[in-house]
């Protein structure tokens, strides 16, 4: 299949400029010319004239199996539940523009199955498959009184995560989702605000656990993410080598600089705190959770203020569970507040692509690169808060070189 796209206003995330009056040309979902490029005879061909065109935006922190808020609800669903709402999910995160993601945790090799066969729409997805945390951590979201296990070394699974306690034990399990699939490890060392046993301000993993995870990740040539929040969470972290902070909400002025100077990357996620204000009583999230979700909430942009002046390099994530996904592109408005649109798209195409892994690939509109693109009657660098306003502001999503949202008569 051939794509092109006609009379574009092209984004280079290199330099953050534009250059006016070019084509695109795709051929079988890869780019394959772009400039003054021959159009020829081409299956679709979409005049851009007039709007601006930029890569599939990625969101590197999202959760399709958290596929609800009503954790009293998900703990019941049988696959069938899950798989419809996975994929609804899918298909309003391409729709909002999104055609790659990081997912951070949570079974989701059926929905990558099901995308690339195209029995639904969806972003391309890397994975970091089930989540490992201690007993009684951020990732143990099992209820009531269990009985003490027989060894260190026992496990426990579920469809999000995995409870592993003691340097051997993360490793077996570090071995086991990669055996699996997982793109890199995910772990938690600090409390969250969904899960119901962890207080917030509590320190996660040992030193020894986290290099466990480390190590195997680093033999299997790629990385780990942390969850963290804490300060001292967040040092240990990255003196174990972690490669990525996910959220840092607590983060104080000395463990930034510390991040910076180990040139691990931070990945914010300011709009899932906002969504759970918001939605989180409606939905019946417990009381200690939203008191939870409180204390982070109002620490985001400040912890983003300190990130930026450290230096530190960050990514860019939502977090966003089930109902609240569809505030997605609102973090774009969100990060706005502190930072300039270059640097925010910045995070999102350069640094993201990194951490997926396909620099050059995604993030870019350059040959080789897969043929994803958005194009917007508004100019991101210019006004983010207004692209941030998808539906108004995006008249086309283009993905693998297949015109997934045409808007164009809308506006």
């Amino acid at each position: 299949m051939r794509t092109a796209v006609t009379n574009a206003t092209v984004l280079d995330t290199s330099s953050m400029t534009y250059t006016e009056g070019e084509s695109i040309v795709i051929e079988d979902g890869v780019i394959v010319d772009v400039g003054n490029a021959r159009v020829g005879d081409s299956d679709v061909t979409v005049d851009a004239a007039g709007r601006f065109v930029v890569p599939g935006l990625i969101d590197a922190h999202v959760h399709f199996r958290l596929a609800t808020l009503d954790f009293r609800a998900l703990a019941g669903w049988s696959e069938v539940e899950f798989g419809i709402a996975m994929a609804r999910l899918a298909t309003e995160t391409v729709e909002r523009g999104f055609t790659t993601v990081r997912d951070l945790g949570g079974e989701v090799n059926g929905l990558i199955r099901a995308i690339g066969r195209g029995a639904t729409v969806g972003p391309r997805i890397v994975r970091a498959g089930l989540m490992m945390s201690q007993t009684g951590g951020h990732g143990d979201a099992q209820g009531g009184p269990r009985a003490v296990p027989d060894c260190a070394c026992s496990l426990r699974s579920d469809w999000a995560s995995i409870v592993a306690d003691g340097p051997d034990a993360v490793l077996k399990a570090s071995r086991h989702l990669l055996r699996d699939g997982s793109d890199f490890l995910k772990i938690h060392v600090s409390g969250g605000v969904a899960t119901p046993s962890d207080p917030i301000d509590s320190v996660q993993y040992t030193p020894a656990e986290i290099r466990a995870a480390v190590t195997e990740a680093t033999h299997r040539g790629t990385y780990v993410a942390a969850h963290a929040y804490l300060p001292e969470a967040i040092a240990m972290a990255v003196s174990e080598g972690v490669t990525t902070i996910e959220h840092g909400n607590l983060i104080d002025d000395a463990n930034a600089r510390l991040v910076a100077d180990s040139d691990a990357v931070m990945v914010p996620t300011l709009v899932t705190y906002k969504a759970m204000n918001v939605v989180g009583t409606s939905l019946g999230l417990p009381r200690t959770n939203l008191e939870k979700n409180t204390v982070v909430y109002e620490s985001g942009l400040s912890s983003l203020e300190m990130a930026t002046s450290a230096g530190i390099t960050l990514g860019f994530g939502t977090d966003l569970i089930g109902e609240t996904q569809r505030m997605q592109n609102q973090e774009l408005a969100i990060r706005a507040e502190v930072e300039r649109p270059e640097s925010v798209l910045h995070s999102m195409w350069v640094v993201n692509a990194r951490l997926c892994r396909q620099e050059g690939r995604i993030g870019v509109i350059a040959p080789g690169a897969h043929g994803d693109l958005v194009i917007s009657q508004v100019d991101p660098l210019k006004d983010l808060v207004g692209f941030a306003d998808h539906e108004r502001a995006i008249t086309h999503v283009i993905q693998s070189g297949n015109v997934m949202v045409d808007r164009s008569e809308d506006h």
